[in-house]
């Protein structure tokens, strides 16, 4: 590890905290229903749409009706993407003339897409079309990102009202969440890729000669307009294969911050809206503090076992940190802060290979996912997620005093505990069911690209990505079969839907309490106490859940590496 390594990574964090407080304070403007510099040009083109879709946007609703709302959108979504999947080779912008896609494929990235988890089984420059990548893949970027933020905002409204019965409208909170926040700030991130050398073109692949005088094909497309919701939305499907390892995703070292600072800037600024929305903004740095002490010693631990790289190379005078899998122009810190970053969110986007790092730098973007990625997590997301935690945590700091346990002002009982976990209990279910009979199922160990306790972590790191909706994987694994398809998918939407439920669930029940005044007795939730209980509750109630199967993967492989054994 090097000093300019970790200034790199202090740039980032400060980046990133500066901007939470500006942006934290326009999105509060914005679900509020406040005038933004915005509303003058859209304003009219959102009540055109409330008008054509017979929407009032004065009429709130109730959990169940806002729940109701939601799964019919994703539904509908998920059909039409997947039709225009398996319909795609006969429609128009298809240069390449890329076939339909197959069923279980076509349904495993109809509903990966929906559930904003973009878990890729294909490779995007040789499978998509033009119109899929554009009318499919990136419009559900755009809405599958707006659904988390309205579902967080629910939430939100849910600690901010009193005695009230309703959480707010769906379709006016994903409308705004889609056209005040998302579209302009992608907007503005498409032109910058442009800039930076990013293709963004209707035109047909380019066909080059080689300095051998051989012909090869260079892929290109509609890209930049797509990795800027592909990013900003903590989604992470790429339009190539390579995703943000591919030159034309990821230029250089000043895109490769941008992509990170977009991946984490929204669910940061969702902790601020928190704060505002309840009249105490400490209760948002609050929040924002536990999940950067995850982060900085995630990202730590990473870069450690990154720079330390492989004793065996070592023992052959080969130094320096552990390069394989990583792109040269990045190199081991800004691998190991990309990989930390896309895993503490629900973004699937990589800049190396995963599969390639050693076992314990491996380690933790498994740990990530599988705490619930509540580390800023995905856009919305990440915040509802650290909610069921704060529930959780509250609910034992409570017990420990001896009073009935309650966060801003708001007593939690049993039915919220119920849901918080169910919530979060659906996550392991999802992930280490799957794994372990994909462990033992001949055609799933098929797909395994590596032996012993590397190839477990494959199918492990698979299953986790899929139920945490984070989309990235670790390499090795052939996910392209009607197994993995199907279970993968199924997966995604436990891990989407049996989260979402529950978090409104609970918005539905707080929202109808009243606000009980602080006491000497209330336990104080803005104060690094409060930080240390959450942190404790994520680590205990989120990390030990896995810790045997940690130990079987990563863990014995670390070990064995430093017995000399390889995978």
């Amino acid at each position: 590890m090097t000093l300019i390594g970790w200034l790199q990574i202090l740039l980032f964090c400060g980046i990133l905290v500066v901007l939470v407080k500006p942006l934290g304070g326009y999105m509060t403007r914005v679900f509020t229903g406040e005038r933004t510099f915005l509303s003058p040009v859209l304003v009219p083109i959102e009540r055109g749409l409330y008008r054509l879709a017979g929407i009032s946007e004065r009429d709130d609703q109730h959990w169940t009706s806002y729940a109701f709302a939601m799964l019919m959108f994703n539904l509908l979504g998920t059909l039409v993407l997947y039709l225009l999947l398996r319909s795609q080779g006969m429609l128009p912008y298809n240069p390449a003339g890329m076939v339909a896609v197959g069923p279980e494929l076509s349904f495993n990235t109809a509903v990966s897409f929906v559930a904003n988890t973009n878990w890729q089984n294909y490779g995007g420059e040789s499978t998509m079309s033009y119109l899929t990548q554009m009318a499919g893949l990136t419009v559900q970027n755009f809405v599958s990102a707006a659904t988390g933020m309205a579902i967080a905002i629910g939430l939100i409204r849910a600690f901010s009202r009193a005695s009230s019965k309703a959480i707010g409208n769906f379709w006016v909170d994903m409308t705004r969440a889609t056209f005040y926040v998302l579209l302009p700030i992608c907007v503005i991130l498409t032109l910058v890729y442009v800039y930076l050398g990013v293709p963004q073109t209707l035109g047909p692949y380019v066909n080059a000669t080689t300095l051998e005088g051989a012909q090869q094909t260079i892929a290109v497309g509609p890209v930049a307009s797509q990795l800027a919701i592909k990013m900003l939305g903590t989604n992470g499907g790429g339009f190539f294969n390579a995703n943000s390892a591919h030159p034309f995703e990821n230029p250089d070292n000043f895109s490769n911050m941008l992509q990170m600072l977009s991946i984490f800037v929204i669910g940061a600024a969702f902790t601020n809206v928190f704060g505002r929305m309840v009249g105490n903004q400490r209760q948002g740095w609050t929040i924002l503090a536990a999940m950067g002490i995850l982060f900085i010693v995630g990202v730590g631990f990473t870069y450690w076992a990154e720079a330390s790289g492989n004793p065996l190379m070592h023992a052959f005078g080969l130094q320096g940190g552990n390069m394989e899998g990583k792109e040269v122009r990045f190199g081991v810190i800004m691998s190991s802060l990309f990989a930390v970053v896309t895993t503490a969110a629900s973004c699937g986007a990589v800049n190396a290979m995963h599969g390639s790092f050693t076992a314990l730098g491996g380690l933790i973007p498994l740990i990530n996912m599988q705490l619930g990625e509540v580390i800023v997590g995905g856009v919305g997301a990440g915040f509802y997620g650290i909610v069921l935690f704060i529930i959780v945590a509250v609910f034992v700091a409570g017990l420990m005093v001896g009073r009935t346990p309650e966060y801003l002002g708001k007593k939690i009982e049993a039915k919220e505990m119920k849901m918080a976990v169910l919530a979060i209990l659906c996550l392991p279910l999802a992930m280490l069911v799957f794994t372990a009979i994909a462990s033992v199922l001949p055609s799933a160990v098929a797909s395994v690209g590596t032996a012993g306790p590397h190839g477990f972590s494959e199918i492990l790191y698979a299953y986790t990505s899929a139920a945490a909706n984070n989309g990235s994987a670790f390499g090795g694994l052939t996910g392209n079969t009607p197994w993995y398809n199907i279970t993968l998918g199924i997966g995604m939407l436990m891990g989407r839907f049996l989260v979402i439920i529950p978090a409104l669930a609970i918005a539905g029940s707080l929202i109808s309490k009243k606000t009980v005044p602080a006491s000497a007795g209330t336990f104080p939730t803005d104060g690094p106490l409060f930080v240390g209980m959450l942190v404790g509750t994520i680590l205990i109630v989120g990390g030990l859940t896995f810790l045997p199967a940690l130990a079987l993967g990563p863990v014995v492989e670390h070990l064995s590496m430093i017995a000399g054994q390889t995978f």
